[in-house]
């Protein structure tokens, strides 16, 4: 058996027992069968279908017949058992060969262009000005795959545009064009290099980013998760609140990957306190109220900020529930103790706060101070707000 017989062969049974590749898929929607008459001396063009995005190779096969023949199969029923063309050389290889099994015995010359603009030149002037291919060489059938590696595929390319040129002076030419394209799924998301930079900024734009220690971890999280949950095109259709929302969720999810989300919280609780301490109360409180308890991601930390504001606002009620469910999650907090205190010394139950004091005088707050200490800085400041100080005196006697 001569050698070149054993490789067709061997490459039919290789195509015919491979499957298509996990990571891509030949779109067989969005293909290109044309077919035109050329007269004598003819040039036309054909212009391919839209290449869907993450087209990464693109099989075609041209094929010249007379007038009363039919081609034998399409190529996209052959390509149905083509493997990944990614594959090292098999894909191409078997791509190359699918040749018609019928073609006539005219010929002709093609080239092929990535815009209309070159094809109206040649077909003026007959000069393959910018052609990223050009058969000179007449030819009654071809096949060949285009890769990116191809000139023809650079860049962002919806189209291509097929050129040909009669080599009959006599009679006419039928001429079938079939274009496939195979689509890589990882590509067809649309997340190449300068998309995924367009992240990177987002991401550096962040607040919450001056703040970390692992900022690159947190980078490489973040374009992962983002592109994970949207194509490109997808990502970009966003409106302005739908865009804001998906990038604030896609910050934290990629902060507790990283271990730093407490760091994205403070920045929400900084953010509620510099509304406080401007006099915008009801803006603040719906930061904390919204943000950290609604959303599930409050600690101990959010329920004392929002009681405070609630008792220095004078809303004793709101403030002891607020303080109460703070104590709730954690017990062990005393800065919920003192809180209650406050409380009661300003709802007339005086009695009680004095049993607060008395008992935990002693302690050392979270903040680093004694409970004495914590006890004159907050008298300092309910004094500030306008607080009722008339029985300060009575607390202080005890604590001292």
């Amino acid at each position: 058996m001569s050698k070149k017989l054993y490789f067709i062969l061997s490459l039919f049974v290789f195509i015919g027992s491979t499957a298509q590749s996990k990571d891509g898929y030949w779109d067989n929607i969005r293909t290109t069968n044309e077919t035109i008459i050329l007269k004598a001396g003819e040039k036309k063009f054909i212009k391919s279908a839209n290449f869907p995005e993450g087209t990464t190779e693109v099989v075609y096969r041209i094929t010249m017949l007379d007038d009363n023949q039919k081609i034998s199969s399409s190529l996209v029923s052959v390509l149905k058992s083509i493997p990944d063309p990614t594959g090292i050389s098999q894909g191409t290889a078997g791509a190359v060969f699918l040749l018609s099994t019928i073609s006539g015995d005219d010929e002709c010359k093609y080239a092929i262009y990535q815009n209309v603009t070159d094809v109206e030149y040649y077909i003026k002037t007959g000069k393959n000005t910018n052609a990223c291919f050009v058969q000179k060489k007449p030819i009654n059938k071809e096949a060949k795959l285009l890769s990116t590696s191809s000139k023809c595929l650079l860049g962002n390319i919806e189209n291509l545009y097929f050129t040909f040129e009669s080599n009959n002076w006599i009679m006419n030419q039928k001429i079938i064009l079939e274009i496939v394209p195979w689509v890589d799924i990882k590509s067809s998301r649309g997340w190449n290099a300068e998309a995924k930079k367009e992240l990177l900024v987002i991401a550096q734009k962040q607040e919450v980013v001056k703040s970390l220690s692992k900022k690159d971890e947190f980078y490489a999280i973040f374009i992962e998760n983002v592109g994970a949950k949207y194509k490109y095109s997808e990502f970009k259709q966003l409106i302005s609140v739908e865009k804001n929302r998906a990038i604030d969720q896609s910050v934290e999810e990629s902060l507790k990957k990283s271990g730093e989300v407490e760091k994205y919280y403070d920045v929400i609780r900084n953010k509620s306190l510099k509304l406080f301490n401007s006099g915008k109360t009801n803006e603040a409180i719906d930061v904390i109220s919204t943000e950290m308890i609604t959303k599930k991601r409050a600690s101990y930390k959010d329920y004392a900020i929002l009681g405070n504001y609630y008792l220095l606002l004078k809303q004793y009620t709101k403030a002891e529930e607020i303080f109460n469910q703070g104590l709730k999650q954690n017990p062990s907090e005393i800065n919920f103790q003192l809180n209650l205190a406050h409380v009661y010394l300003f709802t007339d139950r005086v009695s009680q706060a004095k049993d607060i004091h008395e008992k935990y005088s002693n302690q050392t707050l979270f903040t680093g101070n004694t409970w004495k200490e914590q006890v004159k800085l907050d008298f300092k400041e309910f004094q500030k707000f306008g607080l009722p100080t008339d029985n300060f005196k009575k607390i202080l006697r005890i604590i001292e």
